[in-house]
């Protein structure tokens, strides 16, 4: 049997759970470097971490783990790391030189734990340990670097929910005998895990109180985390005790402009960027050419967290952090101004976003407004709950138009903007705004009642005001319901006056490109197909000379189908195919899924019903996220009824059924490859259709007539 290794290394009382990633990480770091760092936000299980990794190292002096929590006097660094050793020397010798000695011929790993607090003694005296010492390799815990010559960061990230749950099952079966994850309690418990953010620390102390609460019960407490979440246990570091004092610990240790920063940041709900920030927090104690230095401590410090993204490098701090500062900006009554500015500046993103829609970044816009989603969330809800800011709540519900429509977000908009328009802002320009955004969103909802109450409010009201922006908007979207309930005439001619009032307006953007697509396909509706065309390979050229995209699509929609119809099949399906791709980038959910029912029917003509019957299935599943299916209108819904008719004549109803329902089961993604026949493993990627379909076949009338040249 191998001796014991020597060391002071503690024992583990209870189990260790996950983190078997980080663990063979960190082992590997250790391999390689001889000073290796692990910091992360108070309670996310750095010390444990780094206490079972080494452990299951092996070197021959052993491992010492040095805890310099407790200690506040630097003049006594030294002697906490000596006695740490169990180095006895009573004579005069200063204990750096006892310790160099004692280390210059050993091979031992040293765990210094808890220097954060000590940094600027301890960085230099780890560095000269180091540089003398040969066989010694240091293990440091940490919520912040050292920053010395060849530290290599392990940041700690918390723990992902699963993980969290396992560990929050088997704290909690230890003090309830008889616990476990279950059906009934396993959403409460992943919930709770996700809201505390995965920290090891927040969940053990929330699995304590599973003696007197349920899952549920503490998932509906969280908002008050830090009343909650206090230890019983006696055993552990004061500063593990509660995750106030967690945290707290932390913020001891900053300075004043960093507490201050924290704070402020508190504002901020998801991801920020650093000139956001600097609008945002400076001033009143810290001033803008600071900002940068100040946020840097706060990432080393692991307050704040360093992130990238499509949209650039963004920050971040955890909800139970963000709680902490909350609370300090509330005691110091900074609270409602900064709230004022945080939504001041996600006003003006989203003004700006709005006019970059039309423009060739139209798809970083979009994945703009997806990072930024959750303050732009934060500042229309503080508009819509504080005292005399309604109107900029409607005002920035109706400026995020682009996002709703033309982004998959038609529910959320109209959750904002029913909102927004319960209020009385006392502004008209805004509410007129609210209102026909609102009347877009319901029509491609398919709720009529309500888009014809807005809309005609919006216009009535432009008329009375003399707003002629508003009242182009209004006519634009009453033009398109009629379009889309089968009005095809009146359609027409509110589609036509609304373009001539954007003409005269001088008004060009997307909204004015979908109106030009909208009158091409009330004409093609009618059988005016070569018109129709025409003024798509308008819109097509228009938006090539502006780099659009969104109304690009649903141009590509109405040619494609053109295209169809003459009988050019091949033609038909790369226009559509251009379309499909272009709707899905932007998780443009109804030009999605109009695109995917249109490519049934070509796959039908083209001699392979069973897809055709897999591709409406899809659909079928994209259309309850939209609003009604294909708008319940007999003109759009054309192409799906003669699908069908086709697909169930030659599958027969069981096995049509059957095709659908396959279909159904499928995700957007699936979907979107299985149309564009990118699928992996789907074999229309490797073989061609049976036959090469006419187009136009069968086609009745209201469905974009048959047999038109144009």
């Amino acid at each position: 049997m191998r001796p014991p290794q020597p060391g002071n290394l503690p024992l583990e009382l209870n189990a260790f759970v996950g983190r078997a990633d980080e663990l063979a990480a960190l082992a590997s770091a250790l391999e390689d470097g001889r000073l290796v760092t692990v910091t992360g936000v108070g309670g996310v299980g750095k010390s444990r971490l780094a206490a079972r990794a080494a452990a299951a190292t092996a070197p021959r002096d052993g491992v010492w783990r040095v805890d310099l929590t407790p200690l506040r006097d630097t003049n006594l660094l030294e002697h906490a790391f000596a006695e740490a050793l169990e180095l006895t020397d009573h004579t005069s010798r200063p204990p750096r030189q006892v310790l160099l000695g004692h280390l210059a011929e050993r091979e031992l790993l040293l765990v210094v734990d808890g220097f954060e607090h000590l940094v600027d003694a301890c960085a230099p005296l780890v560095r000269e340990l180091l540089i003398h010492s040969p066989g010694l390799r240091v293990l440091a815990v940490g919520r912040r670097p050292l920053e010395t010559e060849g530290e290599r960061l392990f940041p700690l990230a918390p723990m992902p929910a699963p993980d969290a749950a396992a560990l929050f099952t088997d704290r909690a079966a230890a003090g309830l005998p008889g616990f476990a994850l279950d059906d009934g309690n396993r959403e409460d418990v992943l919930e709770l895990c996700r809201r505390l953010d995965g920290i090891p620390l927040a969940v053990e102390l929330a699995a304590g109180r599973l003696r007197a609460l349920s899952p549920a019960q503490l998932v509906a407490r969280l908002d008050d985390r830090f009343r909650l979440l206090t230890g019983s246990r006696r055993d552990g570091p004061p500063r593990h005790q509660t995750l106030r004092t967690a945290i707290g610990w932390s913020h001891e240790l900053c300075a004043p402009s960093e507490r201050l920063l924290w704070s402020r940041l508190s504002v901020f709900a998801g991801q920020f960027d650093l000139e956001a920030v600097e609008y945002i927090c400076a001033g009143d104690g810290l001033h803008a050419d600071d900002v940068l230095d100040v946020l840097d401590e706060l990432l080393a410090q692991s307050v704040v967290i360093r992130e990238e993204n499509p949209s650039g490098v963004r920050y971040r701090m955890l909800d139970t952090v963000r709680a902490y500062g909350a609370d300090w900006l509330e005691a110091a009554g900074e609270s409602a101004r900064m709230r004022r500015r945080h939504r001041d500046w996600y006003m003006g993103l989203a003004t700006w976003c709005e006019l970059d829609w039309f423009s060739p970044r139209q798809p970083e816009v979009a994945a703009l407004v997806d990072t930024e989603l959750p303050n732009l969330r934060a500042a229309l809800e503080f508009c819509l709950t504080e005292r005399d800011e309604a109107h900029l709540g409607q005002y920035l519900a109706g400026t995020l138009w682009f996002y709703w429509v033309g982004c998959g977000r038609l529910a959320e908009g109209r959750h904002w903007l029913d909102r927004a328009l319960d209020l009385d802002g006392g502004h008209e320009d805004s509410r007129l705004k609210a209102l026909w955004v609102l009347g877009y969103v319901a029509v491609l909802q398919g709720d009529t009642v309500t888009a014809l109450g807005a809309l005609h409010e919006c216009r009535d009201e432009a008329e009375r005001t003399g707003s002629a922006i508003a009242a182009a908007y209004a006519e634009h979207r009453i033009g398109c319901l009629a379009l889309v309930t089968d009005d095809v005439p009146r359609a027409e001619t509110l589609l036509r006056s609304a373009l001539e009032r954007y003409r005269e307006i001088g008004e060009l953007n997307s909204n004015v490109l979908m109106g030009q697509i909208e009158l091409a396909m009330a004409l093609a509706f009618r059988g005016e197909l070569a018109d129709a065309v025409e003024l798509c390979e308008d819109v097509r050229r228009v938006c090539e000379d502006h780099g659009e995209r969104w109304a690009l699509a649903y141009a590509l929609y109405v040619l494609g189908f053109a295209a169809w119809t003459r009988g050019e099949a091949g033609t038909a399906r790369e226009l559509l195919c251009e379309s499909l791709a272009l709707d899905h980038r932007f998780h443009d959910l109804l030009g999605t899924v109009l695109s995917i029912e249109l490519l049934a029917l070509f796959t039908a003509a083209e001699g392979d019903p069973a897809e055709a019957a897999v591709l409406q299935g899809a659909a079928a599943g994209i259309w309850p996220s939209v609003g009604l299916p294909l708008f319940g209108s007999g003109n759009f819904g054309g192409p799906h009824v003669l699908c069908e008719e086709q697909a169930r004549e030659a599958l027969g109803d069981e096995r049509y059924e059957e095709c659908v329902r396959e279909g159904a089961r499928l995700g957007l993604d699936a979907a979107v490859s299985r149309a564009l026949r990118t699928e992996p493993g789907n074999e229309r990627t490797r073989r061609p259709p049976r036959r090469e379909g006419r187009g136009g076949d069968g086609l009745k009338q209201g469905e974009l007539r048959p047999g038109q040249r144009a």
